[in-house]
């Protein structure tokens, strides 16, 4: 049964990511010494240890892992965007680079819920065991993918109680099920009461006990259909300017933070939502980076929220669209997220971008030794093991 799957699914890759942390320059411990222990009543027959149930979904991923170069490593880690509803081109276009995912946009749904299946059913196709990871903003309301999506989105949400959200969103997430989406870029753990915000009418609550109560409903209703993600850590709420013009910056103090702003994430985390993105803020007392290049708010996330899971970055195309310098780079600003900590990269590249030169930046700052290779593996391997686990429970 997909539910009870979903849990073992989420352990195994919190355990995966968490070891990417200590992986390069960490001894094993060794095998379990085997008791010697002798039963009571029969003192020739010693007690034997039970010989673990291999995991087949570890398997897999160890043999694929194995057989991998680094540049199809690198490559899975990459969720990108093409335009079009051709289904062939679309799945040529992840297998010419090898991508672990791809993210649908507007110009990629047809007209019918059955076309998107036939759709999504063709970019699976070429390797059935490990399908790439289909992402999508589907929050309702400001944000709505799907035409044939009637379910509110913040907005309508905030007046009604959590169990609405837990409703909504269960809706919504059958409804990407069926057309073959297995990864929803829709609950917005953002807070905020100011109206004038950039991100006020997608929030799902006003001050962190309402948005936490929406947060942990939302998140229970995807519970069983699709692969949950929380955003924008660390909250898009301490300030009104919109990411996809610049980048937003905030004198808010750490402790603040923890109080207004990490409630409504730790909510959806508890919920057992598999996937937190980072967003392109500077909360200027923590880190002069922007969180999604930020090793620092990757290691709070990690080691002091205590998620494990997959991280991935909002769209990089936004940090180059504020036209400053620093980030104008596509291959530069992949380097960065990686480094910093990001299971995957997404963008909606634009015109000009070579999805190939990102990859090949990547694998050059794997080989000179700025991002380390063992965190590469660690970090190929948590998706190997998601995406399989998703054929497997198809």
């Amino acid at each position: 049964m997909r539910t009870t799957k979903r849990w073992t699914v989420l352990g195994a890759v919190a355990a995966l990511v968490a070891a990417s942390v200590g992986l390069a320059g960490c001894a094993s411990a060794g095998p379990a010494p085997v008791s010697t222990t002798r039963a009571a009543t029969d003192s020739s027959t010693p007690t034997r240890t039970p010989t673990p149930t291999p995991d087949p979904v570890a398997a897999y991923a160890d043999a694929r892992l194995a057989n991998m170069t680094l540049r199809q490593k690198v490559a899975s880690l990459f969720m990108l965007h093409a335009s079009g509803t051709d289904a062939a081109a679309l799945r040529g276009f992840l297998d010419r680079y090898g991508l672990g995912g791809m993210i649908l946009m507007g110009d990629n749904i047809p007209a019918t819920p059955e076309a998107l299946a036939a759709q999504t059913a063709t970019m699976r196709a070429s390797d059935p065991a490990l399908p790439p990871l289909i992402g999508i903003d589907e929050e309702g309301g400001d944000v709505t993918r799907l035409p044939w999506d009637g379910q509110p989105g913040g907005e309508g949400l905030r007046g009604q109680d959590p169990d609405a959200a837990r409703r909504a969103f269960s809706a919504r997430a059958a409804l990407l099920r069926q057309a073959g989406v297995n990864l929803n870029f829709g609950v917005v753990a953002d807070v905020t009461a100011d109206p004038h915000s950039f991100i006020s009418d997608r929030v799902l609550g006003t001050d962190p006990s309402a948005a936490s109560a929406r947060v942990a409903g939302a998140v229970a209703g995807e519970h069983g259909a699709v692969l949950s993600t929380l955003k924008h850590f660390p909250g898009h709420g301490e300030t009104d300017a919109d990411s996809h013009l610049t980048v937003p910056t905030t004198p808010v103090s750490r402790a603040e933070w923890e109080a207004r702003d990490l409630p409504s994430f730790r909510a959806g985390i508890d919920a057992g939502a598999e996937v937190v993105m980072f967003g392109h803020l500077v909360y200027s007392q923590v880190d002069a980076e922007p969180a999604s290049l930020s090793a620092t708010w990757h290691r709070i996330l990690r080691d002091e929220v205590g998620f494990h899971g997959i991280t991935i970055t909002d769209d990089l195309r936004m940090l180059q669209d504020t036209g400053l310098p620093k980030y104008q780079d596509a291959g530069a600003n992949a380097v960065a997220a990686i480094a910093a900590g990001n299971t995957m990269v997404l963008m909606v590249q634009g015109a000009g971008t070579d999805p190939g030169a990102m990859i090949d930046a990547v694998v050059a700052a794997v080989a000179d030794g700025r991002i380390p290779a063992a965190q590469i593996d660690a970090d190929a391997r948590a998706l190997l093991v998601l995406r399989h686990s998703l054929a497997t429970e198809e």
